[in-house]
This record gives C-alpha cells, structure tokens and sequence, in this order.
C-alpha cells in the first residue's frame, strides 16, 4: 500500500508563482510545481481495510469552500534546516478542517497526530544546506505572499517512496460544498 496523507491541492497560478521562488540554497531539491499542496493529515503506509475506512470517513465530512492565501516564507529544522516552505494563513475554516482529517483518522484507529498543525507548502528539502544559506534566503523572500484562492475540495493522496518529495497521486477527491448541499467524493480513473 502507498504512503497516505489528505490535502489541498494548489491552483496551478499559484504554483507558477511559487515555482519563481526556486534557487538561492546550494544543495536544496526543489519540489516541482505539480506537488505542491498542503498536507492536512499524514497517514503513511496502512493496510486496505483501513485506507477503506479512512476514505468512508473523509467521505462523510461536511464543510463549506473557504479562501487561503500564503504569506511569508520559513524553514523546519532549526540549526539543521530540513526544509523550506511558504507559510499559508491559518484561517479558521483551514483549522477546523484540519482538526475533522486529525478526528476522522483517529476514529480508523491511527495514533493522534503529536506535531502540532502548521499550514504550509513545502519549496524544498535542503537537509545538509548551510543554515546560513536557509536564513538568507528566507530572508530574503519574507515578504512574498499569493492568493487569495478558492479552495474547492481535499483530496487523498498516496506518494511513492522517493527522494525530495512526490509524484504524489490523487486517490480521491472530496467536493466541499458551496452551501449546506453534500457532494459526493469524486471517484478517480
């Protein structure tokens, strides 16, 4: 079974201008634009019959669109950076959604996510990149904002084992709604 995580996705306008963002830390990967998105829960490798019941459980989730924006640019890792990201606003609709992905994988047994929440969309792995470097270039790039977009659905992802993050793959998509109307989740070839 694939590596598992619910997300959203990131409109393609947005990704271009994320993708202007790449180049400044030696020795960084870049993710490419197609993988963008923000992760809402990290699943990892289950088994079928929990993936099943994930999915019903995602499927039962009722939540409105909602608008992001991103804002500002950071790392993880502290002295050893690991990655860099553009910070998206956290909005109270993101929050709550967030928080039904973290109950709905609960309630399929899996263990409560110990990381605390914070929105983002990864730019690069740079593990080994000169702390200097990272601070430079975040820096440099604090400023940047995009958006605002209109977020649509979330989907569930699956990612192959791979170095640098992606191909991620859409398993399933989940419509929000636009009022108090359920969509039913989107089926995938």
């Amino acid at each position: 079974m694939p590596r598992l995580f619910t997300g959203l996705e990131i409109p393609p306008h947005i990704g271009m201008q994320l993708m202007l963002l790449q180049g400044g830390i030696p020795g960084a990967r870049w993710v490419e634009p197609e993988n963008y998105h923000i992760t809402l829960r990290f699943i990892g490798d289950i088994d079928d019959a929990t993936a099943t019941e994930i999915d019903h459980l995602l499927g039962a989730i009722h939540s409105s669109r909602f608008s992001l924006r991103l804002s500002g640019i950071g790392f993880f890792g502290g002295a050893k950076p690991h990655s860099v990201h553009a910070l998206v606003e956290p909005t109270p609709p993101l929050m709550e959604l967030q928080q039904m992905h973290e109950r709905a994988c609960q309630q399929a047994g899996l263990k409560p996510e110990r990381r605390r929440f914070t929105p983002h969309v990864t730019l690069a792995r740079c593990r080994g990149a000169p702390l200097r470097a990272v601070r430079d270039y975040v820096a440099a790039h604090n400023l940047f904002a995009a958006g605002p977009f209109e977020v649509q659905r979330f989907v569930l992802f699956s990612a192959r084992p791979s170095r640098g993050g992606g191909p991620y793959l859409v398993e399933r998509a989940y419509p929000l709604g636009g009022g108090d109307e359920h969509q039913q989740p989107e089926a995938l070839p």
